[in-house]
C-alpha cells in the first residue's frame, strides 16, 4: 500500500468545537450537501465522518490521508484476468506502470482498473467499427 499525501487541519476554535460537540451528541444521522444536493452517507462513510467531526469537536488537530492498494503481479494479473507472464511483459514494455520494492514488482490497483477500462473502450470502438463496416443489408453471407 502507498500512503497518499495527508491533509492536516488545525483544531477548531473553542466555541466552534463546543457547538460541534453539542450537535454530535446522541446523533448518528449525518447528511451532507454537495452542490445543494442532499446525500445520506453509507454507514462506513458516516462512521469516518463522525469520527473526524468528534475529533475536531475536541479541538484536536486532524490529519486525513488515504492508502492506495498496491498489488503483487499475481494479484494484478488475477484482477485483470490475464496471465502473470503477460502482465510482467506489459510492465516491461511500460504499458502498465510498476514500482519496485527491492526486486519485487508492485502495481497500483488503480493502474489495473484504468487498463481494464481502456481495454473495454477499445473493444467497444472495434465493435462499432465492425458494425459500420458491415453496413445495412450485409447480415447474410453471399448476399
Amino acid at each position: 500500500m502507498a500512503l497518499i499525501a495527508p491533509r492536516v487541519t488545525a483544531g477548531l476554535p473553542a466555541d466552534d468545537a463546543r457547538n460541534l460537540a453539542r450537535s454530535l451528541q446522541d446523533s448518528d444521522d449525518i447528511t451532507v450537501f454537495v452542490d445543494g444536493t442532499v446525500h445520506r452517507l453509507p454507514d462506513q462513510a458516516r462512521d469516518a465522518v463522525v469520527d473526524l467531526l468528534a475529533r475536531l469537536s475536541r479541538g484536536e488537530t486532524v490529519t486525513v490521508s488515504s492508502v492506495e492498494e498496491m498489488l503483487t503481479t499475481s494479484q494484478a494479473a488475477e484482477l485483470a484476468g490475464i496471465s502473470h507472464t503477460y502482465l510482467r511483459n506489459m510492465t516491461d514494455r511500460g504499458e502498465i506502470p510498476v514500482e519496485y520494492r527491492g526486486t519485487h514488482r508492485r502495481i497500483r490497483q488503480a493502474a489495473i482498473i484504468a487498463w481494464l477500462e481502456t481495454q473495454k473502450r477499445k473493444q467497444a470502438e472495434a465493435t462499432i467499427e465492425d458494425d459500420s463496416r458491415d453496413g445495412p443489408g450485409n447480415d447474410a453471407p453471399g448476399g
